[in-house]
């Protein structure tokens, strides 16, 4: 039982208070730290300690106080005035020191679960109060002498002169239990009332029996008893609505807080209810984290908020989401990941990770020499003073971190922070994990689709790679188009399967190198019908249901020319009229076996020639400005030699020296990690497995260190090549390189002296 949670934080609260107030030279964070307690858990009055906690606070008090009576002290402390202490909140709002300790064994469990309290009534002014520990309990003697003083502040509470408080039996003398003989004087509203009741008793006796035959000097006297009798029936009123109100305020007190706790548990359960909508309507990781952030910064009552997710691929904790943070601490967020493969790391987030326990700091300078230099950076940079991180923890295993801080208001963290977060990180974690498990299956939905598509082009080596290309063309024109992301995956999915009914097709007339005849053209024609057939077995749902007819219009025109149904303008689906766009271009640009390619500007020529006929024309400017963005993608590669514009290093006479270290790229809400193999004044080339998530012309930040220990720095630019496979011919793996859009003289002249001064500088083409 020594580490059993048994007395409530409130106990330890008012010590510290009396510290403050009577030992303003103790240092109180030093008997919290001896005693193992944080002073955010005695701030929380939710909390509980240990008796072993306890045993070591009590012990500290003494050797700092040099007080060996402050338990009791403290327990009179209680009742001062000024001091929200327990007993001004649980007996001072009751009609007086009976009723008070006629609920103490209730009120007592409010604040201790080491002992039971009984209470009897011997007179209106004397009680006795009966205290028995539970088994395993092991009390010491100075929480008796805390008792005692907490009795004598049930009774100074109502002003009712001194108590007197015996102790004929003690645990800590040999006694089975401690038993307590209670007695105290009636209170001034008490006396004065009786007082009145004798003095108008008296009155209304006498003075109709003598005052008509009474002198005039006992008139006088008479009259003046009646005034006295008057003015202690005010007095009394008086003081009996003073007592009253000071009650008042005590409920008043007391309400509020019970309104605070509501109102808490209230957030607590539209926390809970806005994590539920979540985890039941989204259905990606990202959607999740971003309804996640926006229903923390809504529901909560935190500065800023964060959430970190695990990338296993590259072992790191990285920022995923976040809220309350300005803008150029967001640049600094989304360009910082921490490494989970280091197992020296004192990192505050990894360190909460790999123990799955939460971290609070109420004071980051008392941590600073713990944590580890980047986390110092880290914290200093974001001028954080207190945090909250708790762990997201699926199935038993970490996948991420939940974090909040305090920056304006500076309000406090406590347990009941850490509870609550504790409590919404499990349905963060179900979330992710249901966006997972639908992503997953997206996935593989869309490889099945992927080895269907790649089924047909395997047929021929000169059609190879068409419905890839189809469909990034289509993706391409929606997205100029503006149409939604979804709507961009429904049409890449139905460009992959465009043709698949072609597998129906016999080779002799798909792979014949001269002209068709009538009747095989015939034939050809079919395969939009057999495309539609087969993928209306497919099991497509929502959006996606649309896939067969998108394909089967594939080869309509816009003025009603084109089979199999001669649909004309808008009768023919969107989907359809963009792919048949993408299709006629990739078929006009490519080698087939009854014609060489065309060059890029004349099929441009006889692609424009067709809009308003065999195109819509919003299709056509779509993928004109499409074409015009994504140029220099499509420019052929001279033989044997790489284009200035397609070279890894993108300007050939760049200065550039290697140089290795890691790098973050931001890029949309997206964050990309990967390790610098060159840098140059103007120009940095990065080795990514991630590679894939970049397009050319991206705008990207990218954050890494400076050479020579700079410091961490961002820089924006833009993507201008991307390598998805390693080049042996130039010595470089997969990766990218970016090329700074603006640059300060500081920075430019430090990585312009790094690349001078680095025996391994190089410019030219040979990499």
């Amino acid at each position: 039982m020594q580490s059993a949670a048994l007395y409530n934080s409130r106990i330890i609260d008012t010590y510290l208070k009396l510290l403050r107030a009577r030992y303003p030279d103790v240092d109180c964070s030093a008997i919290l730290q001896y005693a193992g307690m944080e002073p955010y858990e005695t701030a929380d009055q939710g909390h509980w300690f240990s008796q072993q906690q306890i045993d070591l606070f009590y012990e500290k008090c003494v050797q700092l106080t040099g007080n060996e009576n402050i338990a009791r002290e403290a327990g009179r402390f209680a009742a001062s005035p000024g001091t929200l202490g327990a007993m001004r909140q649980y007996g001072l709002s009751l009609a007086g020191p009976l009723k008070a300790f006629s609920l103490i064994g209730t009120s007592t469990r409010k604040f201790t679960r080491s002992s039971d309290y009984s209470f009897r009534k011997i007179s209106n002014t004397r009680v006795e109060v009966v205290v028995t520990t539970r088994p395993g309990v092991a009390e010491k003697h100075f929480q008796c002498d805390n008792r005692v003083g907490f009795f004598e502040a049930i009774i100074n509470g109502f002003n009712v002169g001194a108590p007197k408080i015996e102790h004929p039996e003690c645990m800590f003398r040999g006694g089975r239990q401690c038993r307590y003989l209670i007695s105290w004087k009636h209170n001034r509203t008490t006396i004065l009332k009786r007082f009145r009741d004798a003095v108008l008793l008296s009155v209304a006796v006498v003075v109709p029996a003598t005052f008509v035959v009474a002198p005039g000097a006992l008139k006088t006297v008479l009259a003046a008893g009646l005034i006295a009798g008057l003015f202690v029936s005010w007095l009394v009123e008086h003081v009996r609505a003073r007592d009253l109100e000071q009650g008042m305020a005590q409920h008043w007190e007391t309400s509020d807080q019970l309104a605070d706790q509501i109102e808490q548990n209230y957030r607590n359960t539209k926390m809970a209810a806005a994590v539920g909508d979540v985890i039941a309507n989204r259905t990606s990781i990202s959607e999740v984290i971003d309804s996640v952030v926006h229903a923390l910064e809504k529901t909560l009552d935190y500065d800023r908020g964060l959430i970190l997710l695990a990338n296993e691929q590259t072992g790191r904790l990285e920022i995923c989401g976040a809220y309350g943070y300005v803008e150029q601490f967001m640049d600094l967020l989304t360009g910082i990941s921490f490494n989970l493969n280091n197992p020296d790391s004192r990192g505050m987030f990894v360190v909460s990770f790999r123990q799955q326990k939460p971290l609070l700091i109420n004071d980051v300078d008392k941590i600073q020499d713990s944590l580890s230099p980047k986390s110092r950076e880290f914290l200093q940079a974001l001028k954080t003073r207190s945090f909250l991180c708790v762990p997201i923890v699926l199935e038993g295993k970490s996948i991420g971190i939940l974090a909040v801080d305090n920056l304006e208001s500076k309000k406090p963290l406590l347990v009941s922070d850490v509870n609550l977060l504790m409590g919404i990180a499990p349905s963060i974690a179900l979330s992710i994990q249901n966006a997972r498990l639908l992503e997953t299956r997206a996935a593989q939905f869309d490889s099945t689709l992927q080895v269907l598509a790649d089924s047909i082009d395997a047929r021929d080596f000169l059609t190879a790679g068409h419905s890839e290309k189809v469909a990034e063309y289509s993706v391409g024109i929606a997205r100029e188009m503006g149409l939604n992301e979804e709507y961009c995956h429904v049409i890449r999915r139905a460009a992959l399967l465009h043709d698949y009914g072609k597998i129906g097709i016999p080779d002799s007339i798909l792979k014949k190198s001269g002209p068709l005849s009538e009747e095989e053209r015939a034939v050809i024609r079919t395969h939009p019908t057999r495309t539609r057939q087969i993928l209306e077995k497919v099991a497509f749902e929502g959006l996606y249901a649309d896939i067969p007819e998108i394909c089967h219009a594939h080869h309509e025109k816009w003025d009603g020319t084109g089979y199999p149904n001669a649909l004309k303008g808008e009768e023919i689906p969107l989907g359809a009229r963009i792919i048949a766009a993408a299709d006629f271009f990739e078929a006009i640009t490519a080698d087939r076996h009854y014609r060489e390619p065309m060059d890029i500007s004349t099929a441009r020529e006889i692609f424009l020639a067709e809009s308003g006929k065999h195109f819509q024309p919003e299709v056509v400017s779509a993928f004109i400005r499409y074409l015009e963005r994504v140029s220099l993608c499509m420019l052929p590669e001279e033989q044997g030699k790489v284009p200035v514009s397609r070279h890894p290093w993108g300007h050939l006479k760049q200065r550039r020296a290697g140089y290795r270290t890691e790098v973050s790229v931001k890029v949309a809400r997206k964050v990309i990690t990967g390790t610098s193999v060159h840098i140059g004044p103007e120009e940095i080339y990065i080795n990514s497995h991630e590679v894939g998530k970049l397009a050319e012309n991206d705008e990207v930040a990218v954050t890494f260190a400076l050479p020579a220990r700079q410091g961490l720095i961002q820089l924006h630019g833009k993507v201008v090549v991307i390598n998805s496979e390693p080049r042996p011919d130039l010595l470089l793996p997969a990766g990218f390189t970016v090329h700074f859009s603006s640059l300060d003289s500081k920075t430019r002249q430090v990585l312009s002296h790094y690349v001078d001064g680095h025996p391994a500088s190089r410019s030219g083409p040979s990499l």
